[in-house]
């Protein structure tokens, strides 16, 4: 009997899925709108009936059935169903740090019946693994379920990767200039800056930074800066401003606080601080607004 020198040989592996974040089948309403989200993961969305606009940081695109477009991570994006018929989607999050990947940036894929039969594996071994809602759009973990079938989580992990490298093998990706739509863009800036302008609004008696608003927004400071100048005339905090004045104005004709009162709930430092923003905004100070304001109505309260 003789001992055969065998050599073992690691395979490997182009493609590691390390974590799975989120599996959702989604049968929106035709009007459905989804305001968008950034995050630090993979995300693909897939029509699987229907048509979708979907925003991807600053670009707007169409997508219809039977196409996946991939959000790379930090890529700033959201969609809207086109208002005539209701869409089926089936939207994955997930880790992978392979350098593979980058394959699927700025990239919109039309897949055949071999990819849509693992998609099919994929929802139905998450229904088998995890009891959470795939329909769920405020789903933030998943939840196992206590009794599985057998490697089921598995299952989604290489299920999602041969979905990954089959599409990398056919190289069947449109060119995302084919499906770039101008309106698609103009709808969301709109709705963006819309989004951004009630942000501001409930907030009002609050102090909060350009900052706060660019990760509300999930905009870099020079992008939302462009796209707010652009919609409004004015910069993100000067209409903040103009908002706190304009919310003063309605304080001092109809509340009777006092200027300190009035400075102190609009989040100002002190009522040297409004004041002088008051008077730069309105032509006038708080005096003299309050006295031409109850001149008006015949009262003699600045007397």
């Amino acid at each position: 009997m003789f001992n055969m020198s065998y050599i073992k040989t690691a395979l490997k592996e182009e493609l590691i899925v390390k974590h799975i974040v989120s599996i959702h089948y989604f049968e929106y309403a035709k009007d459905y709108v989804f305001e968008g989200e950034a995050h630090d993961f993979w995300e693909f969305l897939y029509v699987d009936k229907g048509e979708v606009e979907v925003m991807a940081d600053d670009l707007g695109y169409k997508l219809k059935q039977g196409e996946v477009i991939f959000h790379k991570p930090n890529e700033f994006h959201n969609l809207w169903a086109n208002g005539k018929v209701a869409p089926n989607l089936i939207v994955m999050a997930f880790v992978c740090n392979s350098k593979n990947m980058s394959f699927f940036k700025n990239k919109i894929i039309k897949i055949g019946d071999e990819e849509k039969n693992l998609l099919a594996i994929i929802i139905k071994e998450a229904k088998d693994a995890f009891s959470s809602r795939l329909n769920d759009p405020n789903l933030l973990q998943l939840e196992r379920r206590s009794v599985q079938n057998f490697a089921s989580e598995q299952m989604v992990k290489i299920t999602l990767e041969h979905f990954l490298i089959s599409l990398i093998r056919k190289n069947c990706a449109i060119s995302k200039n084919e499906r770039i739509s101008k309106s698609t863009k103009e709808r969301s800036d709109t709705d963006t800056v819309s989004r951004i302008i009630e942000y501001l609004e409930k907030h009002i008696y609050e102090n909060i930074s350009f900052k706060d608003v660019c990760s509300y927004s999930g905009l870099g400071r020079t992008n939302l800066k462009v796209l707010f100048k652009a919609k409004t005339g004015l910069g993100v905090m000067e209409y903040y401003r103009r908002l706190k004045i304009e919310q003063a104005k309605s304080l001092i004709r109809q509340s009777g606080m006092n200027f300190t009162e009035t400075a102190d709930k609009l989040g100002y430092k002190s009522v040297h601080h409004f004041s002088k923003h008051f008077k730069k905004a309105v032509g006038m100070s708080p005096t003299e607004y309050a006295c031409s304001v109850k001149a008006k109505v015949g009262t003699v309260l600045c007397d």
